[in-house]
């Protein structure tokens, strides 16, 4: 069977990964797991309008950390996409042409409706969907923007297809960096945070009909890192978080308790990476606000209240590799 080997770059407003995976017509069969570094590129963006000095250095090391390894292998092509932050930065040129130096690859910064469709094929490629019920929402919860795509409901269109997406600017860095100013953050901060995350979902729910949707999965570092709280685990474990449902109950809880917690309160959870400790709580409130939200408009459209999401581990950056390698087949 014909196969591509191809590698894909995702780098939002707090991290950069990188996936490397032979696809073919079944799939993708990963050939480097996700490298993740937590390069917060987006400090001070929302502000500024900028890359700080610093952030542009931590990008630069991940990147030749992340040649290092594409240099082990012969690939067919790679794809570098950047999001909410860079879109944002108006010194994005200077990041885009260090980057294609190191990499030899200029980085896209794809607008967040294109976001959101990679996210929404790659968080639904890979679920069993005999086990969900369609339409499913996907919520794409990242350091800058917060996409949100319905696909389609297994009936009148295929569920992989994507109805409705829209890309809103709120995310764990920006509303920590806006509102979660105090450690821990004030009531008054935390009703200021809730505001603005409302008003972007009131926006986002006139494009997107989420209440629709009949399942919600979840899918990035704050989701999946919150997710592992939720479970009790000690130390983060990939696989026993992808796939994992969760009561909102549990969820709401578990990100309340953090989002009161002070910086060193949440060191001390392994289960937290390091680059995240101090805009978790940020990304945990737009995580609640989106849930309720959400729920509260599946029970007024169909009358049946959706009470759990699916945590997954799989996004925009398996989106933005099984995308090219489908595009890179059909070229031969």
């Amino acid at each position: 069977m014909d196969s591509v080997l191809v590698a894909g770059i995702d780098c939002g407003t707090n991290s950069i990964r990188l996936k490397v995976a032979r696809v073919d017509a079944r799939g993708m069969r990963e050939v480097v797991p996700r490298v993740l570094r937590v390069i917060r590129l987006g400090q001070d963006v929302d502000k500024t309008h900028r890359f700080a000095d610093e952030a542009l250095e931590r990008a630069y090391a991940a990147a030749r950390e992340f040649a290092d390894i594409l240099a082990q292998y012969e690939i067919d092509g790679l794809r570098f996409v950047a999001t909410s932050a860079t879109r944002d930065a108006e010194n994005r040129e200077e990041f885009e042409s260090a980057m294609e130096s190191i990499l030899g690859v200029r980085p896209e910064v794809i607008p967040g409706t294109e976001e959101a469709d990679l996210s929404f094929l790659g968080a639904t490629s890979v679920i069993d969907r005999s086990a969900f019920e369609a339409p499913y929402v996907v919520v794409d919860l990242g350091g800058g923007s917060t996409e949100l795509v319905l696909g389609g409901d297994g009936v009148s269109t295929p569920n992989t297809q994507v109805q409705a997406a829209f890309s809103m600017d709120i995310g764990s860095v920006r509303m920590t960096e806006r509102h979660l100013k105090n450690d821990p953050p004030t009531a008054e901060q935390i009703a200021s945070a809730i505001v603005d995350i409302d008003e972007h979902i009131d926006e986002a729910f006139r494009t997107v009909p989420a209440g629709k949707a009949r399942t919600i999965i979840g899918v990035s570092g704050t989701v999946t890192t919150m997710t592992a709280l939720a479970m009790g685990l000690t130390e983060y474990d990939h696989s026993a978080v992808d796939g994992q449902r969760i009561g909102f109950d549990e969820a709401f809880a578990v990100d309340d308790k953090f989002l009161g917690m002070t910086r060193e309160e949440r060191g001390r959870y392994k289960t937290i990476h390091p680059g995240r400790i101090d805009v978790v709580g940020g990304g945990a409130l737009v995580w609640n606000r989106v849930l309720a939200r959400i729920g509260q408009a599946a029970a007024e459209d169909h009358g049946t209240p959706i009470d759990s999401f699916i945590a997954s581990e799989h996004g925009l950056l398996d989106g933005i590799v099984l995308d090219y390698g489908r595009r890179l087949l059909k070229t031969r």
